[in-house]
């Protein structure tokens, strides 16, 4: 089957093949009962990659925006019911897993899951919508939710938020240098009139960072623009969230894989994928104390990253950072393996 541009509504999936590599064995070796988690499917690139791929594989694919979920559904409809929807933000995985009653789900309490796999951040279907607002070379509104039936939209974050809060935001989220200035800004604009449209804080960002930084730093809003869409979808509260619960849904041999675009991201995986790898057992013991070995091994060595082949056919994969664990057999008691 053909997975070009045309054939994935537009968008090419990031480093589609590899993906299906990392997850191979797991699911492989869960057969007839493989069950992938798809926590971030969009379009629904991946996921009917997945299917194709893995013709005994059934996948659960999560979405917090409505209209992506259902028309990634009909995309994959030819599929049957070994494609299973969910509405939610990523982190509902563990209420689903211990409540939902469909036959999928029951499987996974029994067998646990052969795949997780995370494409963080925003989808490249969202970028296009310019009445989304998450895009910063188009004028449109200052909304940036992923779920636009829910939460706080952008404008509602430049328009409410103390001078602190919208520093600490910008700093935090965007690494941005001037996030003091720029909040200063914000707050005197919006005394004069509310944001409402993303080309008027564009024109503030033009205004407040030296032309200096503007020459080599790339686009000024580029930083501002994503710590805005990281707060008020709360990404990094959902990753701190999900991945403790993917750790323990996999079975044995399962693997977890998740996609990073900004640092903060994946500092965040690195960290939590070093805990789980390492033994818990005190230095200087002879042997594993029982329970203390570690559960998870590592994948990927460091963070994997595009080839200059992938980057050439999509762009979005110029920053992407991949890393993957795998659930380790249980082995008998006392950590004898």
């Amino acid at each position: 089957m053909d997975f070009g541009v045309d054939a994935n509504h537009g968008h090419v999936p990031v480093m589609r093949d590899r993906m299906g590599d990392l997850l191979r064995p797991a699911v492989e070796r869960f057969g007839a009962e493989a069950v992938i988690v798809d926590g971030t499917l969009g379009a629904g690139g991946h996921t009917e990659y997945f299917l194709t791929e893995f013709p005994d594989a059934t996948v659960i694919g999560i979405d917090r925006d409505g209209a992506a979920l259902e028309n990634a559904t009909k995309r994959l409809a030819r599929f049957g019911d070994r494609f299973v929807p969910v509405r939610g933000r990523f982190d509902c995985l563990g209420e689903e897993l211990a409540s939902n009653e469909n036959v999928v789900f029951e499987r996974v309490r029994k067998t646990g899951l052969a795949g997780a796999f995370f494409d963080l951040g925003v989808s490249s279907m969202q970028l296009d919508q310019e009445e989304r607002g998450f895009a910063y070379r188009v004028d449109a509104p200052l909304d940036m939710r992923m779920d636009p039936s829910i939460g706080l939209t952008a404008a509602d974050v430049l328009n409410t938020y103390s001078h602190g809060d919208l520093a600490r935001v910008l700093k935090t989220y965007g690494d941005e240098r001037f996030a003091g200035k720029i909040a200063s800004a914000v707050i005197d604009e919006r005394e004069k009139e509310p944001f409402d449209r993303s080309g008027r804080l564009v024109e503030l960002l033009y205004d407040v960072i030296p032309a200096a930084t503007r020459r080599t730093g790339g686009h000024p809003a580029k930083r501002t623009f994503q710590a805005l869409r990281v707060e008020v979808n709360r990404e990094l509260e959902a990753l701190e969230n999900v991945i403790p619960m993917v750790a323990n849904a996999l079975g044995e041999g399962g693997r977890a894989v998740f996609m990073s675009y900004q640092s903060l991201e994946d500092k965040l995986v690195k960290r939590a994928f070093a805990d789980m790898t390492k033994s818990k057992t005190p230095p200087g013991l002879p042997t594993e104390l029982p329970d203390m070995a570690p559960k998870f091994r590592l994948v990927t060595r460091g963070a994997e990253q595009a080839s200059e082949a992938e980057i050439e056919l999509n762009r979005r994969a110029a920053s992407v950072r991949v890393r993957a664990v795998e659930k380790l057999d249980s082995g008998p008691p006392g950590g004898a393996r």
